[in-house]
């Protein structure tokens, strides 16, 4: 029998799983944070379910709002859907490594992004993860963990940002700063409110987690080149940042064509690129939303701390990693032609359109166009791009998202999504068009 002396904790006293030296320290934080708000995305097509109701059931309607290609377009081939299953039945259904299988991590390595060995980086710095959103809350926990460790720094992200990088974040300790931004310059990072981002966080006793720097970016589809995008990276490393996040999700739907990540790491020493984070996934250029199929690119610390966090959390489904596997060795471009020429197409007629119009935008790749309405909002009497969408949604039958969704600066604008048939992007905006010169 083991003596108290030795061993004061015995088997009928409570004990906890940690030494205290490693527990955490109790922190009353949740209980002074907003209630996180499920996101409207989900319920912007309730205006057109009322258009419909006084249209009739038949009713023509259009929805330039949502960013699934899976939904407006054909989604993933079926070919690939077909092999993804072969691959499936092959691999049987026994649980995978939580950053993956060594397939996936090969094929993204190789197949994929073409890893070039001088850049240090290779198949060990890949993990799957189950989504975009899974993605992005493991690489903020990383941000904690590795880098202020402390709940309650700062994450910065554009003045007008994806609706879930206000929230994600959020529930994980962190607190969402939203940089100085001109909507000329579509609210676009500079080097300077980079710096200055830095510089407030200090001034209220916070440290800086990391940024997130997305191109084509979600809401305003404005791209930024990668010797900007390089830059900006830079700026953030050398200002004290433990991370930069590249979100790249929908790098291929550009018409330049995807990012290059040989250029971008080898722009940056080895101790530099282990402060890195590239995320992508097949969520948009393949209209994959519902296969949950992303991976991150990190250092070997970052990659290590979420392959011990998904083993305890959300480990990958091989079927996701699958469809990736099939995609990727068939050659990405091929596999995603079906969402990447109909939306290039319906770009060229959503610009057209908007360049012969008399609205400001903001307009480069991916799936979106950033429109300012002020001048409607305002002679129709209307609060925000709220009541606008209700507005175009109830009475034409055109739904778009709110800028007000995004962020206060961008309460005047619409986010218009054009990943459409070209046909239905034109007849959209034409709709669109009609109600808010309903509103002069």
């Amino acid at each position: 029998m083991v003596s108290q002396k030795t061993n004061p904790i015995t088997l009928d006293t409570p004990q906890f799983a940690v030494p205290a030296s490693n527990r955490i320290p109790v922190n009353d934080y949740p209980a002074h944070m907003m209630s996180i708000p499920q996101s409207r995305m989900f319920m912007i097509g309730d205006a057109l379910s009322v258009y419909k109701e006084k249209a009739g059931a038949d009713a023509k309607t259009y929805d330039a709002s949502q960013g699934d290609g899976g939904k407006s377009l054909p989604g993933v081939p079926a070919a690939i859907l077909e092999q993804a299953f072969k691959l499936q039945v092959e691999h049987g259904t026994g649980y995978d490594k939580p950053w993956g299988t060594p397939l996936f991590r090969k094929a993204a390595a190789e197949d994929y992004w073409q890893l070039d060995a001088a850049s240090g980086w290779g198949p060990e710095n890949i993990a799957f993860v189950q989504g975009g959103r899974d993605g992005l809350q493991k690489a903020y926990n990383a941000m904690i963990s590795l880098g202020t460790k402390e709940v309650g720094s700062a994450l910065v992200v554009s003045r007008v940002p994806w609706i879930s990088y206000n929230w994600g974040p959020y529930a994980v300790g962190l607190n969402v700063l939203l940089a100085p931004g001109d909507p000329e310059q579509g609210w676009r990072y500079t080097p300077e409110s980079i710096k200055a981002c830095a510089e407030y966080a200090a001034s209220e006793g916070r440290k800086v987690a990391g940024i997130v720097i997305t191109s084509p970016d979600n809401p305003t589809g404005r791209t930024i080149p990668v010797e900007e995008q390089i830059l900006l990276a830079r700026t953030a490393l050398e200002s004290g940042y433990p991370f930069v996040l590249l979100d790249w999700i929908y790098h291929w739907v550009t018409d330049g064509g995807p990012s290059d990540i040989n250029k971008v790491l080898q722009a940056f020493s080895p101790e530099e690129r282990e402060r890195l984070m590239i995320m992508d996934g097949l969520t948009k250029s393949m209209g994959a939303s519902n296969i949950r199929s992303a991976h991150l690119l990190a250092g070997k610390a970052v990659i290590k701390h979420i392959t011990n966090l998904s083993s305890h959390g959300v480990t990958p489904s091989f079927y996701a990693q699958a469809v990736a596997i099939a995609a990727y060795q068939m050659g990405y471009g091929e596999a995603a032609a079906g969402i990447i020429k109909p939306t290039a197409e319906s770009r060229k007629v959503l610009r057209k359109g908007l360049e012969n119009s008399d609205l400001p935008f903001i307009m480069g790749d991916g799936y979106y166009a950033f429109i300012d309405c002020t001048r409607y909002i305002e002679a129709g009497g209307l609060k925000d791009s709220e009541e606008l969408l209700t507005h175009l949604g109830e009475n034409f039958g055109v739904a778009v998202v709110p800028g007000v969704y995004f962020s206060d600066a961008g309460k005047n604008w619409v986010r218009f999504s054009y990943a459409l048939p070209p046909e239905i992007t034109g007849a959209a905006f034409e709709r669109m068009q009609e109600g808010l010169n309903a509103l002069l």
